[in-house]
């Protein structure tokens, strides 16, 4: 499946394919259509608060880090339901510990959006 194309026509394709995975992930996936919405309105949130930019965009960054991990395990899980659609404990592991990762960078997003309004409006 290795393109020939390089340059410019490489950067493009690259862009319709990203174009092509965003609207597979947000047409089937709930998880990321919820995800995005919780993207969009913390995002608008950490905009209008009065805090630095660099507390923004910390803030804005630990929520793409949602996006970016559930977009991982919807990957492992459409490898893992290509290969075989029938049980097996290494696809049970491989699936749970995806679904750790989007986990895991909600935990870090509520930990720097703490952190961040603690310090900026209780300290």
């Amino acid at each position: 499946m290795k393109s020939g194309d390089t340059g410019l026509k490489r950067i493009l394709k690259a862009f319709v394919y990203s174009y092509n995975g965003f609207l597979s992930a947000f047409k089937s996936e709930a998880a990321f259509r919820q995800d995005l919405a919780v993207f969009f309105v913390f995002s608008a949130i950490a905009i209008i608060l009065n805090i630095t930019i660099l507390h923004k965009i910390i803030m804005i960054s630990a929520l793409l880090l949602i996006l970016i991990l559930e977009l991982v395990n919807t990957a492992i899980e459409t490898i893992i339901d290509r290969i075989s659609p029938d049980y097996h404990e290494l696809s049970k592991k491989a699936k749970d510990i995806g679904s750790l990762l989007v986990l895991l960078s909600f935990i870090n997003a509520i930990l720097w959006w703490g952190g961040i309004l603690f310090t900026d409006y209780l300290l």
